[in-house]
C-alpha cells in the first residue's frame, strides 16, 4: 500500500496529466475549464483508479496468484467489447512477437 506522501505525489502527477490532456482539448475545441473542473476530474480519475486496482487485485487473489497478469486486465475488460478487443489485439500482437523472438534463437 501506498504511504500518504506516495499518494499525494502519484495525485499531483495525475493532476499534471490530467491538466496537460484538459488544456491541449480546450486549445484544440477553442474552450475554457476551470481549475475546479481539472479538479473534479482528476478525482473522479483516481476513484475510477483505485476501483480498477481493487477489482484486478481480487480476480489474481480469485486464482489463486499474488501477482496481476493479463488475464485479469482482460476480465476486467471483458464489459466493454472494443476496449477487451484493443487488449486482446495487443497482447496477442505481444506474445507472438516473443514466441517468434525465442524461435530465432
Amino acid at each position: 500500500m501506498a504511504s500518504e506522501s506516495d499518494e499525494e505525489q502519484l495525485k499531483a502527477a495525475l493532476w499534471f496529466a490530467v491538466g496537460k490532456m484538459v488544456d491541449e482539448e480546450t486549445l484544440r475545441r477553442n474552450r475554457n475549464v476551470t481549475p475546479q473542473f481539472i479538479g473534479a476530474l482528476t478525482e473522479m480519475v483516481w476513484a475510477q483508479i483505485e476501483n480498477v486496482a481493487l477489482d484486478l487485485e481480487s480476480f489474481s487473489r480469485h486464482a489463486g496468484r499474488t501477482t496481476i497478469n493479463t488475464e485479469d486486465v482482460l476480465l476486467l475488460a471483458r464489459r466493454n467489447q472494443d476496449l477487451h478487443a484493443i487488449i486482446k489485439d495487443f497482447v496477442d500482437k505481444q506474445k507472438a512477437a516473443k514466441a517468434k523472438g525465442k524461435s530465432k534463437r
